[in-house]
């Protein structure tokens, strides 16, 4: 499993939108400059997010996107899935995949289910708010 450019942004943008959240609708372009990401690039995955269901938009004069949900009620796997389609470490295990053959002989199907399951449980039992910065007053000190 390699999780793609596009997966490492989505994450990237949602917890800096989690970060800066306001009730308002952030535009793009300040997440962009943030994270030092193509803007033109981060629109074609906010598109994404908003038809996931993660993220609103709102176009024109103060327009732009926010979470729909609070970042603790979001999901990286559920993220990584809409991004990546499958988090799967084999094609035989993905959500599509077609049944195969050799499936009842398999001596290492145990293995990767047991790894599809390890993998799923970690990212389904971690959220945006994990992933943000601790911004408690003083806590900001460095030496």
């Amino acid at each position: 499993m390699l999780i793609s450019t596009k997966g490492r942004y989505a994450l990237r943008v949602l917890v800096d939108m989690a970060e800066h959240e306001n009730g308002e609708y952030l535009p793009l372009r300040d997440a962009a400059q943030r994270q030092d990401i193509s803007e033109k690039y981060l629109e074609s995955v906010a598109k994404l997010l908003v038809k996931g269901g993660i993220l609103e938009g709102l176009r024109g004069k103060g327009g732009g996107y926010r979470l729909r949900r609070p970042p603790d009620q979001i999901s990286v796997g559920e993220v990584l899935r809409l991004c990546e389609g499958t988090l799967s470490p084999v094609s035989c295990l993905g959500a599509e995949a077609v049944p195969c053959g050799r499936a009842s002989e398999c001596r290492t199907l145990p293995l990767w289910r047991g790894l599809d399951r390890v993998i799923s449980d970690y990212l389904d039992n971690l959220a945006l708010s994990d992933l943000m910065r601790d911004r408690a007053e003083g806590n900001d000190y460095v030496i």
